[in-house]
């Protein structure tokens, strides 16, 4: 007799959210086998986006590729890449000295409620704009307050320019960050949500949970010391809902490393 196993992640009990709770009806649980499933990591290629100071990029090695003695078909590459390039994950160590490596991040950090919050508007008119904490307010006042070891992800609408450099980072220099353009977190509103909500990470679908134009990368410094991960390049939030789905971000599990790519997919019952 043929079986259909239907995998449910129970919403309730997965994550023992404390403090600040859920302020909407979580559904009861996900069917894995019916939940829309969105993508939201660009692919690692010869287009793929690093930070102008970056030595190097994406680098793909043939090693094996056809027929080989034996009859059958084999390919092997070899694959090179800095950690902080195309869709990847910040690991509280890139700001913060003692911080969680890539290594140490507890996977329940990383596969948790997901928020969506808009500064569509504000980035159209300014490339530097940060997100501000009355819209926050304006988020929470529709939603209720922001769930603590929720997976924060700040849609500027910056995905539309992915891959050419000068359009999503405002400048292609080689080798000079000084000139960037895009915008990212406020200081502000960094520290209300890594500070008092407690949220499990930030994410942003520009190069940096920092703007284009910061110097000491302030939002690092908040987020890295106080143990939150970021996730950078997110690609395809265009369909995500404000509230009500679930994140599953797993970095390349670098013991020692600062940070690394990262497949990011949105479940959305």
């Amino acid at each position: 007799m043929k079986e259909t196993v239907c995998l449910l992640v129970s919403l309730g009990t997965a994550v023992g959210l404390t403090g600040c709770s859920a302020p909407w009806e979580l559904p009861p649980g996900i069917d894995l086998s019916t939940a829309q499933l969105i993508d939201l990591s660009y692919t690692y290629d010869d287009e793929t986006l690093y930070w102008p100071t970056s030595p190097t990029s994406f680098e793909l090695e043939q090693l094996e590729y056809g027929v080989n003695e034996a009859g059958y078909f084999y390919s092997a590459y070899s694959f090179c890449t800095p950690e902080h390039g195309g869709t990847h994950l910040d690991a509280p160590i890139h700001f913060a000295e003692g911080g969680r490596t890539a290594g140490e991040i507890p996977v329940r950090q990383l596969i948790a409620p997901g928020v969506v919050i808009d500064m569509l508007d504000a980035a159209a008119e300014d490339a530097d704009a940060r997100l501000r904490l009355e819209t926050i307010s304006a988020w929470e006042a529709r939603n209720g307050p922001v769930p603590e070891g929720a997976i924060v992800l700040l849609r500027t609408g910056w995905g539309s320019r992915w891959p050419d450099a000068l359009p999503y980072l405002g400048d292609d220099t080689p080798g000079d960050a000084s000139n960037l353009h895009f915008p990212a977190y406020g200081e502000e509103s960094a520290r209300y949500l890594v500070e008092e909500r407690r949220v499990g990470a930030l994410g942003v679908d520009t190069a940096s949970i920092d703007a284009g134009q910061a110097t000491d990368f302030i939002v690092h410094q908040i987020a890295g010391g106080a143990g939150v991960p970021s996730l950078e390049n997110v690609a395809n939030m265009d369909g995500l809902p404000e509230t009500g789905f679930w994140v599953i971000a797993l970095p390349v599990k670098i013991g020692r490393g600062s940070g690394g790519p990262v497949r990011i997919v949105a479940v959305i019952p």
